[in-house]
């Protein structure tokens, strides 16, 4: 069985930082890719950050520049970290693996102003 576990959320303040880490178990066809969406509260799920079974990564447009994905391959963990947060990037962050084959519960990241 796979599975997907999200840590490392939390809350912060405007102009801080956290750092979000995924876990994956169970998954025997490597290399796989890994990354992360969000959804804030009455909107639909946004595209955050990806890293293909290459190790590239790419990122969508609103956090360009602010937040940093990577991976240690060996260890089936994805991290992600985030500077500079702003109230806007407040909302649930769910880890997903080959592009939304498997899902982990998603972890609630606060940023107040």
């Amino acid at each position: 069985e796979v599975q997907v576990a999200e840590s490392g959320g939390g809350s912060v303040q405007s102009g801080g930082s956290l750092r979000l880490s995924c876990t994956v178990s169970g998954l025997t066809n490597s290399p796989f890719a890994m990354g992360w969406y969000r959804q804030a509260p009455g909107k639909e799920r946004e595209y955050v950050a990806t890293v293909n079974s290459g190790n590239t990564p790419s990122y969508g447009a609103s956090v360009r520049g602010r937040f940093t994905i990577s991976r240690n391959r060996a260890r089936n963990i994805v991290d992600l970290q985030m500077n500079n947060l702003d109230p806007e990037d407040t909302g649930v962050y769910f880890c997903n693996v080959n592009y939304g084959a498997y899902w982990g519960q998603g972890i609630q990241v606060t940023v107040s102003s």
